[in-house]
């Protein structure tokens, strides 16, 4: 029951995204910001669903704050996540990813990766060149392809895309650099729907990624995710099954959202 919750940003992230073959779309090169402002604070919580009963196991916290990289306006975007002290002691999670974004075009600048998950620690400081299309990290110089997203950029240049031009069923891809390597992804847009989380009940508008196998995921269509269905964007819920019962992430708090959440039915 300890070892899912071990990546766990990357189980936030990921919900959203999933692994394919395809190249990023141009139509999505510097996607402008019309979904989030600086100041917006959001609070998931990672919980071990089994026979009706929810248990907690820890929880992510992203921030976004305004600041200046090398002279240019940028959007400093933080997830720091944990595993509660109880799990501690099996699997202690300890993670903080930065990533510093372009106000304009919400390609990264530089992404921070610093892990401690049951003691097995990971750093990585990867600067981006979106122009000569490299990545220098910790590690060495990396050829990207054009349009390159970070783990968090990713889930904030996603929150922007218009869903109204899609049916359900489309494909909308993009590309993503992880541990020094270029992943290309998909989201797999599904349609809208009333959904009910630990928070509330929301009209939502559902992904459900195809993974394939070789990810911290098995393959196969097992994983549902749901945005909130307004000009937020809001990743509501994240739901993957497991051997016994499922990981479910929910957001359980916000503040400083760009728009009314004006989704939100009813709180629980």
């Amino acid at each position: 029951m300890i070892r899912p919750f071990k990546p766990l940003l990357l189980l936030i992230v990921l919900g959203c995204l999933s692994f394919t073959s395809q190249s990023p779309a141009a139509d999505f090169c510097g996607i402008r910001n019309t979904a989030f402002k600086a100041g917006e604070k959001v609070t998931m919580k990672v919980f071990y669903s089994t026979m009706g009963a929810y248990i907690g196991a820890g929880e992510a916290t992203f921030t976004t704050t305004l600041e200046r990289f090398n002279g240019k306006p940028v959007y400093h975007c933080v997830g720091d996540g944990k595993s509660y002290s109880f799990f501690d002691n099996f699997f202690k999670v300890r993670d903080r990813y930065e990533s510093y974004i372009d106000t304009a075009s919400l390609l990264p600048y530089k992404f921070v990766r610093n892990v401690d998950e049951g003691g097995h620690k990971i750093y990585n400081n990867v600067s981006f060149n979106q122009t000569a299309n490299t990545a220098v990290s910790t590690n060495g110089v990396f050829k990207i392809t054009d349009c390159m997203q970070d783990v968090v950029s990713a889930v904030y240049y996603a929150r922007n895309i218009n869903f109204d031009k899609y049916k359900p069923g489309d494909k909308i891809p993009f590309d993503m650099f992880l541990d020094d390597e270029v992943y290309h992804l998909y989201i797999r847009y599904l349609g809208k729907e009333k959904v009910k989380t630990r928070y509330g009940k929301f009209n939502a508008i559902k992904f459900k990624p195809l993974l394939i196998k070789g990810t911290i995921f098995e393959g196969g269509e097992k994983m549902n995710a749901w945005v909130s269905d307004d000009p937020n964007h809001l990743l509501l819920r994240v739901e993957s099954p497991i051997s016994v019962g499922k990981i479910v992430i929910d957001m359980m708090g916000y503040s400083n959202l760009r728009y009314p959440l004006k989704s939100l039915l009813s709180v629980r």
